[in-house]
C-alpha cells in the first residue's frame, strides 16, 4: 500500500475514473484517454497501451503517445518478447532503470525508430487474474528513476483501466447485437443497409431527398457492382409512398415470355402452363413503388408495354383484353449506355426519356474512396458474426491496399472479399494478403521461372479476367471500368486467349 497519499496523483486517478466511466461508448477515445493520464501520473516522455491477442500470445500496440509513438504502432511483440511481452507473461510489474543492464529488454524497436530509451515501467492490465494487456511508460522526466510508489500508483490504475477496457468491450458486444438485430429486421422486410461517408455519395442521399417527394420517374445508372438497388429502396422509403409495396424485378433474370407474365400477369389459359389467374408485379406494386433493375435488357416488345404503363398507367395481363389500372412509380435502374442503345435502335427513345425525368447517376467506388473503410468495417461486423469469428479491424497495409485498388466490381466485389477474407484470416486483424485482390489473388506459381514480359502477361490475363467476369463478359462495359477503347480491350482478349467458359 502507499504510505502517503499524493494529493495530485490522487486528483488525477480521480479524474481517470470520471473518463473511464464516462467513455464506454467509444473504445479508442477511452483508450487514449488512459494512456495520457497513465503518461501524466508516472511523468513518463513516451507511451504505450498493448493489448493481448488471445488467439497468438502477441502484444499490439493499441496506442502509442509520444515523439514517435505513430511510428511505434506498427510493431508486434511475440509471447514474452521484450519487457512488456515478460510482464504479460508473468502477469508481474516491472521497474527497469537501466535498460542497458537488462537482458529482457528489447532494442529493435527503440534503435528502429530512433528514440532512446533508458528507463522503463511496465504494469500488466489483469481481469479475473488474466492479463488482457500491459501499459509501458518509457523514460520518466528529467533522466529520474521510477519509483516504487509510481508503480504502486499505476498498478491501482491499471486494474481499473483494464475492468473499463472490459467494460468498453461488452458494451461494444451489446451495441453489435443491437445493431445487428435491427439489421436483421431490416433484412427480413427486404431491406439493404446503405454505407456512406463519401461527399459525392452524400451529395446523392440530398438530391434523393428532393426527387422523393415527387412521383416522377427515376433512372438510376452507374457501374455493376456500386449498389443501385439501394438507392432505389432510398427513394422509395424516404417518398409518401413509403407505406406501399417496393416491387423489385430483373429484366434480364427471365426469358421475354416468361418477363411479360411476370410483370403483368395472366389469365387462366393465355399459355400452356397458366392453370389460374395471376397478378403481375404490377398489380403487386399498386400504390407503391416498382423497382425494374437491369431495363436496358427489356425486350423490344415489352418496352412498348412499359411506355404505356407509364403514359396511361393501364396495361392488359397476358392473355386478357381487359385494361388493369394501376397508381405505381416506376424505379429504373441499369449498368448499360441507354444512350448508345437508343443510338442502335436497341431502346425505344421515346421511353428512355419518359423513364430519364429524374436521372440519378451513381459514381463508382473507385471515385469514393471515402465509402471504402466504413464499407469495409460494416462488411466486417456482418461476416464476423456469420463465422462466429472476432476481428480488431484491418491492418494499416489492408486499408491502404483497399484505398489504392481500382474495385472494378464496386461495392460488391469489395463485400466479396472481405467475407473471404474473414474466411481465411488467422490473426485477429485482417491482413492485405488475406484479401486476395489484383495479382495477389492469381497462384503465386504462375509466375516462377518466367521472364518479365511473360508474368506481365499473365498478369493482365488474371485482372482483364477478372473484369470481365465482374461486369458479366460485356466488353464494353468493362473497357469503361478499365478505362481503355472497347478495340484495344478485345485485342487483348485475343492476344492472351481470354475466353469465357459459358460459351
Amino acid at each position: 500500500m502507499l504510505d502517503t497519499i499524493d494529493p495530485a496523483k490522487f486528483g488525477t486517478l480521480i479524474e481517470i475514473n470520471a473518463l473511464i466511466n464516462s467513455n464506454y461508448g467509444d473504445a479508442m477515445s477511452l483508450l487514449s484517454h488512459i494512456l495520457e493520464s497513465a503518461t501524466k501520473l508516472t511523468e513518463g516522455e513516451a507511451s504505450s497501451l498493448l493489448l493481448l491477442e488471445p488467439s497468438t500470445g502477441r502484444l499490439r500496440f493499441e496506442i502509442a503517445l509520444g515523439p514517435k509513438g505513430r511510428d511505434v504502432k506498427r510493431f508486434l511483440l511475440n509471447p514474452g518478447e521484450g519487457i512488456a511481452g515478460w510482464v504479460a507473461v508473468h502477469g508481474r510489474s516491472l521497474i527497469v532503470n537501466d535498460v542497458d543492464t537488462d537482458s529482457r529488454f528489447y532494442a529493435d524497436i527503440s534503435k528502429s525508430i530512433g528514440f532512446p530509451t533508458f528507463s522503463i515501467l511496465a504494469v500488466p492490465m489483469r481481469v479475473r487474474d488474466e492479463t488482457v494487456g500491459v501499459i509501458e511508460i518509457i523514460n520518466k522526466k528529467q533522466k529520474k528513476y521510477f519509483t516504487q510508489d509510481d508503480l504502486r500508483w499505476l498498478e491501482i490504475f491499471s486494474i481499473q483501466a483494464a475492468l473499463a477496457i472490459e467494460n468498453a468491450k461488452y458494451l461494444e458486444k451489446a451495441q453489435d447485437e443491437i445493431h445487428y438485430l435491427r439489421d436483421q429486421v431490416q433484412a427480413e422486410k427486404g431491406w439493404h443497409n446503405l454505407i456512406a461517408q463519401s461527399p459525392l455519395i452524400l451529395e446523392k442521399l440530398d438530391l434523393i431527398e428532393r426527387v422523393a417527394k415527387t412521383d416522377s420517374s427515376v433512372l438510376i445508372l452507374g457501374e455493376s457492382g456500386v449498389g443501385k438497388e439501394l438507392f432505389a429502396e432510398q427513394v422509395h422509403q424516404k417518398s409518401a409512398r413509403s407505406s406501399g409495396p417496393f416491387i423489385r424485378v430483373n429484366c434480364a433474370a427471365l426469358p421475354e415470355g416468361l418477363l411479360e407474365s411476370e410483370l403483368f400477369g395472366h389469365v387462366k389459359g393465355a399459355f400452356t402452363d397458366a392453370v389460374q389467374n395471376r397478378k403481375g408485379r404490377f398489380e403487386l406494386a399498386n400504390g407503391g413503388t416498382i423497382f425494374l433493375d437491369e431495363i436496358g435488357d427489356l425486350p423490344l416488345k415489352l418496352q412498348a408495354k412499359l411506355l404505356r404503363v407509364l403514359q396511361q398507367r393501364t396495361f392488359e395481363r397476358l392473355g386478357s383484353s381487359d385494361s388493369v389500372t394501376v397508381d405505381v412509380r416506376i424505379v429504373a435502374a441499369t449498368n448499360r449506355d441507354v444512350e448508345a442503345l437508343v443510338e442502335k435502335g436497341e431502346f425505344r427513345s421515346d421511353l428512355y426519356y419518359r423513364l430519364n425525368v429524374l436521372p440519378l447517376h451513381i459514381p463508382p467506388l473507385r471515385q469514393r474512396k471515402e465509402d471504402i473503410p466504413a464499407l469495409a468495417d460494416f462488411f466486417l461486423k456482418k461476416f464476423s458474426r456469420e463465422t462466429n469469428k472476432r476481428f480488431a479491424g484491418f491492418t494499416e497495409a489492408a486499408i491502404e491496399l483497399m484505398l489504392s485498388y481500382s474495385w472494378p466490381g464496386n461495392v460488391r466485389e469489395l463485400e466479396n472479399a472481405v467475407e473471404r477474407a474473414v474466411v481465411i484470416a488467422k490473426d485477429n486483424r485482417v491482413s492485405a494478403r488475406d484479401l486476395l485482390l489484383g495479382s495477389s489473388a492469381a497462384d503465386t506459381d504462375d509466375y516462377k521461372g518466367k521472364s518479365l514480359k511473360e508474368a506481365l502477361s499473365i498478369f493482365k490475363r488474371h485482372f482483364i479476367r477478372k473484369a470481365l467476369e465482374d461486369n458479366k463478359w460485356n466488353q464494353t462495359e468493362t473497357a469503361k471500368v478499365l478505362d481503355i477503347q472497347r478495340t484495344y480491350l478485345s485485342r487483348l482478349v485475343k492476344e492472351l486467349d481470354i475466353s469465357n467458359p459459358k460459351e
